[in-house]
């Protein structure tokens, strides 16, 4: 019997924020994956690792994580005054399925210096010292990215002073800017920033409760619980709820019917194609705890606590694109987020999350009776873990 030999891939493997992923610029995909479609799908299944049965991703490579399971392909921008655009692949680990719903904020912290070293970004534009600022353009939503990536001798800096919480070792510090990061009224149904219209809902769950929740749709689609309504304190880390398989699949169905509350599928039984969207999160006040690296946290480090899901399991940290939602919902007074932390309308909050804290801003408006923000902004750090060539077999998609 012949078999196809492997192909290679010019690929980069990067860490962004507390993610990892395989960025590819377009260019360099077989033809066949150079557009949308199931051989894309399949190539990137295959370079993750993806569906694993046994959940590990060893042939291939995943992680075995929501946070390490991803795929990024990059080309110079189609759309005027931008530099690069920006698609994410959410990659199931046990299923077929790769899903391109929604946007990952943590590797958005590494598209930038990727475009730069990729060749992607205006020469001009990179100075010999200083920030350089690239700007996105996040295809799977339609937004725009700014980052600001720091330059050394006219390359990206990646080593640095800045501690991210969820990240190991220090790095060179990268400042965000989500733009416009809620859904605007225009995008289709169960598109404006509140779905539903309303800042709390009551949340109807057949066969598990009815629950208050703010749903919100800045930087990503997201269910936002309280802590206590659900019996959780919030300081919880994953392996409180990710060794639940009852608690698990609550949450699954809660966000299940949150999604057709938010207007984002139609019936229930739609929730498993759509994986990466919407997040749930649960929010609660102040408290101390110690975080999964056995740091103190005191309730005077943090505005409030926020513990969310990823892919059906507990987020190790904090999904960037979700902390955007939390600073957004924050911001805007009398959302179960904002109630959390204190009420008023706070610019930027520091929450607790199961590694530690993180500090996100945004600027919220309330105009002609609707509110609107026009930036969400945080920094993480990005990093270069290796970079050549991928290898799948040659057959695989």
């Amino acid at each position: 019997m012949t078999h196809a030999p492997q192909i290679k891939v010019p690929a980069t493997y990067m860490r962004g924020g507390t993610s990892k992923g395989v960025f590819f610029r377009l260019q360099d995909l077989p033809q066949t994956a150079q557009l949308p479609g199931a051989a894309r799908d399949a190539l990137l299944l295959r370079v993750i690792g993806s569906p694993d049965p046994y959940g590990k991703q060893i042939d291939g490579m995943g992680g075995a994580t929501s946070s390490t399971s991803k795929a990024v392909i990059l080309a110079r921008s189609s759309k005027e005054g931008h530099d690069v655009d920006y698609l994410f692949g959410q990659v199931a680990i046990d299923k077929a399925f790769v899903d391109w719903s929604g946007n990952c904020g943590n590797l958005s912290a590494a598209v930038g210096s990727f475009a730069i070293s990729g060749g992607m970004v205006d020469p001009e534009r990179i100075p010999e010292n200083g920030i350089a600022t690239v700007r996105i353009w996040q295809a799977n939503i339609g937004k725009t990215i700014i980052a600001h990536v720091p330059i050394t001798s006219g390359e990206v800096q990646e080593t640095g002073e800045f501690a991210l919480d969820g990240v190991t070792f220090p790095a060179a510090e990268v400042q965000l800017e989500f733009m416009d990061p809620a859904a605007a009224e225009d995008d289709g149904e169960g598109g404006s920033m509140f779905p539903t219209g309303h800042l709390i809902d009551d949340l109807d769950v057949p066969g598990i409760g009815t629950f208050k929740a703010t749903m919100i749709n800045a930087g990503i689609p997201t269910i936002f619980l309280n802590a206590a309504d659900i019996g959780y304190t919030g300081t919880e880390l994953q392996d409180a709820i990710n060794r639940d398989a009852a608690a698990l699949a609550r949450f699954e169905t809660i966000r299940a019917h949150g999604a057709v509350r938010m207007g984002l599928i139609k019936h229930v039984t739609e929730a498993a194609r759509l994986q990466h969207t919407p997040k749930v999160a649960f929010v609660a006040p102040p408290a101390a705890y110690v975080s999964s690296s056995g740091k103190e946290v005191s309730s005077t480090d943090v505005d409030l606590l926020v513990r969310a899901m990823s892919m059906g399991k507990l987020h190790h940290a904090m999904m960037g694109t979700a902390a955007v939602a939390i600073g957004t919902a924050a911001a805007i007074p009398g959302t179960l987020v904002n109630l959390a932390a204190g009420g008023g309308s706070p610019s930027a909050v520091r929450f607790g999350h199961p590694s530690g804290t993180l500090r996100v801003g945004a600027q919220a408006t309330f105009s002609n009776g609707e509110w609107s923000v026009c930036k969400a902004i945080m920094s993480r750090s990005a990093r270069v873990l290796m970079e050549g060539w991928v290898r799948v077999p040659g057959d695989s998609f």
